[in-house]
C-alpha cells in the first residue's frame, strides 16, 4: 500500500522535479518528453469518466458499510447512504446519458466516451456492486443487528400471536390504504410512480384462469414495521417508540404480501413478486418562457414521478412472463433490469439508525461554542474587533443562527440580504428573516427554487417569506444561485457598517451536524462592499464581473484560478518551492485540470483532496507524477472547499461554494473569499486542510488506474483520523498567535 505522510507534504525531493525525461510506459500511456505531454493535454486517456468516477466514489461509501471498525448502526447507515446515492444517479445522472443515447446527441466528455459505453460501463460496474451491498445486508449486518437483538424477520418467523397481532393490523391501518389494479384487456397497465415499493401478484381464477394485478406498497408507512414479543400486549407498532431497544421488524411488503387474501377475496393468490422502478427526475424549465418561475417551478416538480423509466429492480424470483409484462408496460430494454435475492429499495434502511441504541452509533459529540464568541456579548461588537471562523460540525452552528436574530431584532440594522439554497425544515433563519421584516427592515432574499429535490421545500418558505412582506428573488435566468451569502447593514456611531458572512455550506442547521463546512464573518470593507455589488447583480440588473476580493462565478472565477496557478508555476520557477494545495468535493473542468497537469509538469507539488468525482488521472509519467489525489468518507460529509497557493511565501487561501466543475464555473452564481486574518489563514492551512492531507485512516489514494487504495500509516508514523482528532479536540484547533 502506498502511504501519504505528513513528512510528504514538506518534503520536495518526494516529488519529480521538472528536467526532460525519456519516453517512458504507464500502461497505455506513453509520452516522448514533457514538452510533447505539455502539447498533448487533450488526450482522452489522461481522463477518468466522470460517471464511472462517481460510481468509485459510492462504491466508497459501501467500503464504509462493509468495515467493522465502524459501529454496527452507523454501517447500517452507511449503506443506506449507498442505496440513496445510486437511487439519485439513476433518476439525474443516468436518465441524462439515455435522453442523449435517444435524442442521438453526443456531448463527448474529454475522456471520448460516448453515451451507450457509458452505460454499458456503468452497468458493469454497478451490477456487481448491488450484489456487494445485498450482501453485506444478508450475510454480514442482519446476522450482527440479530445479535444485538434487532431482528428483522420473514413473515415464516412470526409466532402465532405475532402473526394474530400483524393482521388486526393490517386490516384496521394499511388495508384501508390499499389499491389493488388490475390489468388485463378491460385495465390498462398502470402508472408505476418513481422509487414507488410494488407487488405484482399473480391472482388464479377458475374461470378467467391467471391475472395479473399491481399493488403499490404505501409509502404512508414506514417500511420496516415493529411488530412485538409474542408474549407483549397491545398491535403492531410504528418505527420510532426509542424506548423499545430489542425490537422485531417485518419488511412492509412481507405483512402486505402475507395478507393478500383481504384484497382478493374468493380468489387464490398464486403469487406476489416485489418490483421497483426508477424514472427520470430531472426537471426541466424553460425559463426564458416561464412569465412566473415559481408557478412554473410549482408546476413541474410533481413530474418526478412521471418521468420516462430507466431501471426496473426485481426480485430474482421473479419468473419470465412477469418480467415481460413489466418490461414491454414501462418500456425498458433487458439491460435495465437489475435482480436482488433480497429487499429491494435499501435506502429504506435508513429508518434503523434512529434506533434508541447508542452503543452501536458514534460516540455523541456536541459541537463546541466558537470561544471568541459568548453568548452575553452582541456579535457585531465581537465582529468589529476580528474576523470570525467557524468549521462545522466541530463549532455549532448557533453563531450563525444568533447572526441573523440578533439583526431582526437590533434597531440599528437597517437591511438584510441573503442568498438561500438548501434551509431545511423548520428553520431558524426564515425565521429571523421574517422577524426583521416585521420589524421594519428591509429584507432581500434570493430563494434557488431549482435546488435539485429541494424545490418543494424552498417554493414553500419563499412563499411564506413574501407573505410576511419580505422581497423574495427566485434566481437568476439560465443560472443556479449556489452562493452562501448574508449581508446585515447597520447604522453606528462612525456612521454605516456592514457585516458579511460568507459559507461553504447551506444555511441549514441540520445539514451542519453531518456536513464539514467552512463559514466566515467578517465585515472588511472590501469584502463587505464586494457583496453589496454582488447582491445588487442578483437581484437587479447590473453586470459587474470584477471584484476587489471575491471571485465570483460565472464571471472571471475560472480565469483567475487559472492565472493564480500560473502565477505558482512561475513563483516555483523562482523559487522551487511551489505548492497547491485544494480540497473539494468534485474535479471535473477540464481547463482546471490542464492547468494542474501544466503545475505538476513544471515541478509544482499538487496535493488535492476530492472526496468524489475525479476526472484527473495522477500518477501519469510527464504530465501527473507531481499530483497526489485522495478522498476521505467517513463519519461527516467532507463539504469545504479550500484552495491554497504558496506564492512564493505569501500564501493566499481561498473557500467558497464552488467546486471545479463546469456547472459551478459557468452555470451557477459562485463565490470563493480569501482567508485575510493571517491567523485563520494558518488555522485553515495547518489544522483543517493540511491535517486532511495527513489522514491516514479515513483516507483512500485514487491510483492512475482510477481504483483507490487505503492510505496506511508507515510504522513511524502517528495514526491520524482527521475527522476524530478535531471532535477529540474541541475548538483547540485554532491557531493562535
Amino acid at each position: 500500500m502506498t502511504t501519504l505522510t505528513a513528512r510528504s507534504l514538506a518534503a520536495d525531493d518526494k516529488r519529480k522535479d521538472s528536467k526532460p525525461r525519456k519516453a517512458v510506459s504507464k500502461g497505455d500511456l506513453t509520452l516522448a518528453s514533457e514538452a510533447e505531454a505539455q502539447q498533448d493535454l487533450d488526450r482522452e486517456e489522461l481522463y477518468f469518466n466522470r460517471e464511472l468516477s462517481w460510481v468509485k466514489f459510492n462504491e466508497r461509501v459501501m467500503e464504509e458499510a462493509l468495515d467493522n471498525n465502524n459501529p454496527l448502526l452507523e454501517r447500517v447507515r452507511f449503506l443506506s447512504i449507498f442505496a440513496g446515492n445510486l437511487d439519485e444517479f439513476y433518476m439525474i445522472r443516468v436518465s441524462g446519458l439515455r435522453s442523449q443515447l435517444e435524442a442521438g446527441v453526443i456531448e463527448a466528455p474529454p475522456d471520448g466516451m460516448t453515451p451507450s459505453e457509458q452505460l454499458a460501463s456503468i452497468r458493469a460496474q454497478v451490477s456487481p456492486m448491488m450484489k456487494r451491498a445485498m450482501s453485506c445486508w444478508l450475510e454480514d449486518l442482519k446476522p450482527k443487528l440479530e445479535a444485538e437483538g434487532i431482528r428483522i424477520l420473514a413473515y415464516s418467523e412470526l409466532k402465532g400471536k405475532q402473526r394474530k397481532l400483524l393482521r388486526r393490523h393490517f386490516r384496521k391501518e394499511i388495508f384501508p390504504v390499499l389499491t389493488p389494479l388490475a390489468f388485463d384487456p378491460g385495465h390498462p397497465f398502470p402508472h408505476i410512480s418513481n422509487l414507488s415499493l410494488n407487488l405484482a401478484v399473480v391472482v388464479k381464477d377458475s374461470v378467467k384462469g391467471e391475472r395479473f394485478a399491481r399493488l403499490k406498497v404505501p409509502q404512508t408507512f414506514p417500511r420496516l414495521l415493529r411488530i412485538p414479543d409474542e408474549d407483549r400486549a397491545g398491535s403492531v407498532e410504528r418505527l420510532g417508540l426509542e424506548e423499545v431497544k430489542q425490537p422485531n421488524f417485518i419488511w412492509l411488503e412481507e405483512a402486505v404480501r402475507a395478507n393478500l387474501d383481504l384484497l382478493f377475496p374468493n380468489s387464490e393468490v398464486a403469487a406476489a413478486f416485489p418490483f421497483r422502478v426508477t424514472r427520470d427526475a430531472d426537471v426541466d424549465i424553460e425559463e426564458d418562457e416561464a412569465s412566473d418561475l415559481l408557478q412554473a417551478m410549482s408546476e413541474v416538480v410533481g413530474q418526478r414521478h412521471f418521468g420516462s423509466a430507466v431501471r426496473l429492480e426485481l426480485d430474482e424470483e421473479t419468473p419470465p412472463h412477469i418480467r415481460e409484462i413489466l418490461l414491454n408496460n414501462l418500456g425498458l430494454a433487458p439491460y435495465q433490469v437489475f435482480t436482488s435475492k433480497g429487499p429491494l429499495g435499501l435506502a429504506d434502511l435508513e429508518q434503523l439508525p434512529n434506533l434508541n441504541r447508542q452503543d452501536l452509533k458514534f460516540p455523541a459529540f456536541a459541537p463546541v461554542t466558537h470561544p471568541q464568541i459568548p453568548r452575553e456579548e452582541s456579535l457585531f461588537a465581537v465582529l468589529r474587533g476580528q474576523d470570525t471562523l467557524l468549521y462545522h460540525p466541530y463549532d455549532s452552528f448557533s453563531p450563525v443562527a444568533s447572526f441573523l436574530s440578533e439583526a431582526a431584532r437590533d434597531p440599528k440594522v437597517l437591511a438584510i440580504k441573503q442568498t438561500l439554497y438548501r434551509v431545511g425544515p423548520n428553520s431558524p433563519i426564515v425565521r429571523s428573516l421574517k422577524e426583521a421584516r416585521e420589524n421594519g427592515k428591509q429584507v432581500s432574499v434570493l430563494v434557488e427554487l431549482k435546488a435539485r429535490f429541494d424545490e418543494e421545500n424552498n417554493i414553500v418558505w419563499a412563499k411564506e417569506m413574501e407573505q410576511a412582506g419580505v422581497h423574495v428573488v427566485y434566481g437568476m435566468l439560465g443560472l443556479k444561485t449556489h452562493s452562501k451569502i448574508c449581508l446585515v447593514v447597520r447604522r453606528e456611531r462612525e456612521g454605516i457598517r456592514r457585516y458579511v458572512h460568507l459559507s461553504t455550506g447551506n444555511y441549514n442547521p441540520i445539514t451542519a451536524r453531518v456536513y464539514t463546512d467552512l463559514g466566515y464573518f467578517t465585515c472588511d470593507p472590501k469584502i463587505a462592499e464586494d457583496v453589496s455589488d454582488l447582491f445588487n447583480s442578483l437581484t437587479g440588473y447590473s453586470n459587474k464581473t470584477q471584484y476587489a476580493r471575491l471571485l465570483v462565478a460565472p464571471g472571471l472565477m475560472r480565469q483567475q484560478l487559472l492565472e493564480r496557478i500560473d502565477r505558482e508555476i512561475q513563483q516555483h520557477q523562482i523559487d522551487g518551492r511551489g505548492h497547491l494545495a485544494f480540497k473539494m468535493n468534485s474535479l471535473v473542468d477540464k481547463a482546471c485540470i490542464c492547468a494542474l497537469y501544466r503545475a505538476s509538469q513544471a515541478g509544482v507539488k499538487v496535493d488535492l483532496q476530492v472526496r468524489g468525482i475525479c476526472c484527473l488521472r495522477p500518477g501519469v509519467p510527464g504530465v501527473s507524477d507531481n499530483i497526489h489525489v485522495t478522498s476521505i468518507v467517513g463519519r461527516f460529509l467532507e463539504h469545504s472547499r479550500i484552495y491554497y497557493f504558496r506564492n512564493g511565501g505569501d500564501e493566499e487561501i481561498l473557500t467558497g461554494s464552488p467546486d471545479l466543475m463546469p456547472r459551478n464555473l459557468k452555470g451557477r452564481v459562485e463565490v470563493l473569499f480569501p482567508i485575510v486574518d493571517p491567523k485563520l489563514r494558518r488555522a485553515v492551512r495547518d489544522d483543517i486542510l493540511f491535517l486532511h492531507l495527513r489522514d491516514n485512516q479515513k483516507a483512500r489514494r485514487l491510483l492512475p488506474s482510477g481504483d483507490y487504495e487505503r492510505l496506511i500509516a508507515e510504522d513511524s508514523e502517528e495514526k491520524l483520523n482527521s475527522q476524530n482528532w478535531l471532535l477529540s479536540h474541541g475548538g483547540s484547533w485554532r491557531r493562535e498567535e
